[in-house]
């Protein structure tokens, strides 16, 4: 993540950076744009003076939350390539970045809208298409991914999920599971029978509730 310098950081500096960055990420995810700085200090447990030596202003912060999901996106996919095979490889890929999305609702909502574009987030997010397309390519060649996908769906696929949780969140946390299985089955089936599908289908939307919208 971007500070405010590239000096090596103090052992209390980076916990503190950790703390920072925990707190706006669940803020922001829970209550959108409006939180301020001081919002985080104060979730952080840290003095407004320490967060504004690592972030001088929200634009900052968002711009590292920001480059923090490249980083662990990217770290989800070189993880993925280290398995046997490149079925192995995408499914792990798929599934993991499923469920970091379903875990963290900032990593698609205004926040990252509203992110700056740093030099830092551009560079990871290149890296992040390259490792992905590479995950892809490794299981077309093994003939195990449906013709036709590449990795610039992946986004799309995991924000479906995504969108899925996000709606299901209080009712039915674990229900993401189920529909981000039959999508990684239909990408990249397994090397022998499908399983059972795990968990209850979502209910049915009805005139009062609707766990997840119809359209």
């Amino acid at each position: 993540m971007s500070t405010t310098t590239d000096r090596p950081l103090r052992a209390d500096a980076v916990r503190n950076r950790a703390l920072i960055v925990d707190a706006a990420r669940r803020l922001f995810a829970e209550r959108g744009l409006d939180v301020t700085l001081h919002d985080v200090a104060e979730a952080a447990g840290v003095g407004v003076g320490t967060v504004y030596r690592r972030f001088p202003d929200k634009d900052a912060l968002l711009g590292g939350l920001l480059a923090a999901k490249y980083e662990t996106l990217v770290g989800l996919a070189e993880r993925a390539l280290a398995e046997p095979t490149g079925r192995q490889a995408l499914r792990s890929y798929l599934l993991g970045a499923m469920e970091l999305r379903a875990s963290d609702r900032a990593l698609s909502t205004a926040v990252l809208r509203a992110a700056p574009q740093t030099q830092q987030a551009a560079e990871l997010r290149e890296r992040l298409h390259r490792v992905v397309e590479g995950v892809v390519d490794r299981a077309r060649a093994e003939g195990a991914v449906r013709q036709g996908f590449t990795g610039q769906d992946v986004p799309a696929v995991t924000s479906m999920i995504g969108s899925i949780a996000d709606r299901s969140r209080d009712e039915l946390p674990g229900a993401w599971r189920r529909y981000g299985l039959l999508v990684v089955d239909a990408v990249c089936p397994p090397d022998g029978p499908l399983g059972p599908l795990t968990g209850a289908p979502l209910p049915a939307p009805t005139a009062t509730s609707c766990v997840v919208s119809p359209t």
